[in-house]
């Protein structure tokens, strides 16, 4: 699966109007890379209870005005490109608005929003009750227990209870597990990152705090504009901003590590989950600064796993590759480089991608989101963030065989018949050929995992690390042999 590093955003459809309770009034490349990787009728008002005689008293009553509904507004999210676009997307949309708003104002009666014309007047007594009930309104708003004993010195004709809530907002405490108070504990380790090239370009990403030292993790491709004399900085929650340096970067893993200048003490490293441990089903929280809007938290679940996904953000020929986590929490552009946590806070991935379903409406450039977003798994992240700052540059195992990047139709990866600049596809001297393969071979499974590409191949030894055993199953001239391969080393991402 091919995919953007970010997408659009479509206006939501407007949502139906309520429906009153009673009527008012009377009625890729094709070339060989290396494998790296619906309300009843109103029955009228109910009889009143006989009452001590009081004076006449004839209030008027009034229907209130059903305020319009809101106007559905528009928002934009980053989608990665697919090979086929999703359906329900397209240059049609959004559909056009009715030509009556929710549909009234059409058929002689009213249209939704305006006034409701006032009932019948009816005769009532109790006048004293109305004076009352009017002064525990008013009371209402200086204290709820002066609101109260105004009720409670009513005649008998009326019954008031009140019911206070246990506490104020302000004392209401979410139980840990919550989606609340996970945030409440992750947001202050989560940044926004602003990134500025030396050519002007730049964007603004997300990160999480690593470690108590300073480090940051984010995509490579957040960072990318400013790694070379560009400016960065890193903003916390609370609006307290640092200046930062890129320790390494990866740009095949789609990962790098910022070190805060003077990091501040007491810094809290968001802790790491078992990304292997995940399961289909799980509940996800993304934070992140979509479309430059910080400190925002999206939820939804792990839809798929093990998903291969080559990824780019359109401005170089290299591409990421990840076995990613699907999640269909609401991923944006901004939020590249941000947590995707599991339900106890511990961080699981690194959104990274999202599948467009094309270009959007009004004149954007990118596509709305369709919940399909990509995470690197925290397991290959870690391991890849600890050799960054160990000595700066990426470490990628390798077979040592070159294979092709256009999709087999009845697939696999098949290992092409020459490797870059006309070398050997299969050194002797490699991983692969001392294992006995071959030009032209077919490698259809990498262990129990399902090879259908090339990109899926890469994505899937790159789950490993160097010196890693694993078995390939592989087709030659129609006979399928599998052969153990222990698993080379390639460093930094220009050779």
């Amino acid at each position: 699966m091919s995919t953007e590093n970010e997408g659009t955003a479509v206006p939501a459809a407007p949502s139906a109007p309520p429906v009153p309770v009673a009527a008012p009034g009377p009625a890729s490349d094709p070339t060989g890379t290396n494998a790296t990787g619906t309300h009843p009728a109103d029955p009228g008002p109910e009889p009143v209870p006989h009452a001590p005689a009081q004076p006449a008293h004839t209030p008027t009553t009034q229907g209130g005005a059903q305020g319009p509904a809101p106007e559905a507004q528009p928002g934009y999210m980053p989608v990665a490109q697919p090979h086929a676009a999703p359906q329900g997307s397209g240059a049609g949309w959004p559909p056009p608005p009715p030509s009556h708003p929710y549909g009234g104002g059409g058929h002689g009666g009213p249209a939704w929003g305006a006034p409701v014309p006032p009932g019948p007047r009816r005769k009532r007594s109790g006048g004293l009750v109305a004076a009352v009930l009017a002064a525990a309104l008013v009371a209402g708003g200086v204290g709820g227990g002066i609101g109260y004993w105004a009720a409670e010195r009513n005649d008998s004709s009326v019954d008031s209870t009140t019911v206070s809530a246990s506490g104020t907002t302000k004392d209401f405490k979410r139980d840990a597990g919550t989606v609340a108070a996970v945030a409440a504990k992750a947001l202050p380790s989560v940044v926004t990152i602003e990134a500025q090239g030396g050519d002007g370009e730049g964007g603004t990403g997300t990160g999480f705090v690593y470690d108590e030292q300073g480090h940051i993790v984010t995509n490579n491709h957040v960072v990318a504009s400013a790694a070379d004399g560009g400016d960065l900085s890193v903003t916390f929650s609370n609006g307290k901003k640092y200046d930062a340096e890129v320790v390494g970067r990866a740009e095949g893993y789609d990962v790098a590590v910022l070190k805060l200048k003077s990091a501040p003490a007491g810094l809290a490293p968001l802790p790491l989950g078992d990304s292997e441990k995940v399961t289909v089903g799980d509940s996800t929280i993304a934070i992140g600064a979509p479309f430059g809007l910080s400190n925002t938290v999206t939820t939804g679940i792990i839809s798929a796993k093990n998903r291969p996904v080559a990824s780019g953000d359109g401005q170089n020929s290299k591409a990421s590759y990840m076995s990613a986590l699907q999640t269909d929490a609401s991923i944006n552009p901004g939020n590249s480089g941000g947590p995707l946590l599991d339900a106890s806070g511990a961080v699981i991935g690194i959104n990274s991608a999202i599948q467009s379903a094309g270009t959007g409406g009004f004149g954007q450039s990118q596509a709305g989101s369709i919940g399909l977003g990509f995470a690197i798994p925290v397991n290959q992240a870690k391991t890849v963030a600890k050799q960054l700052i160990k000595t700066g540059k990426p470490v990628y195992p390798v077979i040592g065989a070159t294979v092709s990047m256009d999709p087999k139709s009845d697939g696999g990866a098949v290992i092409a018949d020459r490797g870059t600049g006309g070398t050997e596809a299969v050194p002797s001297d490699s991983p692969a050929g001392r294992a006995g393969l071959k030009a032209g071979d077919v490698i259809t499974k990498l262990d129990d995992r399902v090879i259908d590409s090339g990109p899926t191949l890469i994505s899937e030894i790159w789950t490993h690390t160097p010196g890693d055993k694993v078995t390939l199953t592989y087709e030659r001239e129609g006979k399928t042999a599998t052969a153990e391969v222990t698993l080379g080393q390639r460093e930094g991402d220009d050779s």
